[in-house]
């Protein structure tokens, strides 16, 4: 799997703008842009923190079937990493997809990493 991503970071009231610009019809964006944004390096740095690298380069490498298959992989508690596993799928980096349903009836959540490179862009000008 190579999957690319292009991530930007773009100070919150210029990503507004360029937002409103979309919606009214007025900016289309080009293909090559970024599809994930952050409003700074520091928020940016906190989801793809060397921790969270490490996570997504486990993900990658042992394919757990469930979030409950990483507790034991990385040491962390099931709630932490869930929490992160959610944030990491809220900006694009992982899905969380049901698995096969389990003893209890409950599909448990497999995660599987989206992108296994990011270009990051940052945006300087006006």
């Amino acid at each position: 799997m190579k999957k690319h991503i292009k991530v930007g970071v773009m100070p919150l009231e210029k990503f507004k703008q360029r937002t409103i610009a979309i919606a009214k019809g007025d900016y289309k964006p080009a293909a090559d842009e970024p599809k994930i944004w952050f409003n700074s390096m520091k928020s940016l740095a906190n989801v793809l923190s060397e921790e969270n690298q490490k996570l997504l380069n486990l993900i990658l490498d042992k394919k757990p079937q469930s979030v409950s298959d990483l507790v034991p992989l990385t040491g962390r508690h099931a709630n932490n990493l869930l929490r992160t596993l959610r944030t990491l799928e809220q900006y694009g980096f992982v899905t969380l997809e049901p698995g096969e349903s389990g003893k209890r009836g409950r599909a448990p959540l497999v995660p599987k990493v989206v992108y296994n490179t990011a270009n990051i862009e940052i945006t300087f000008d006006d």
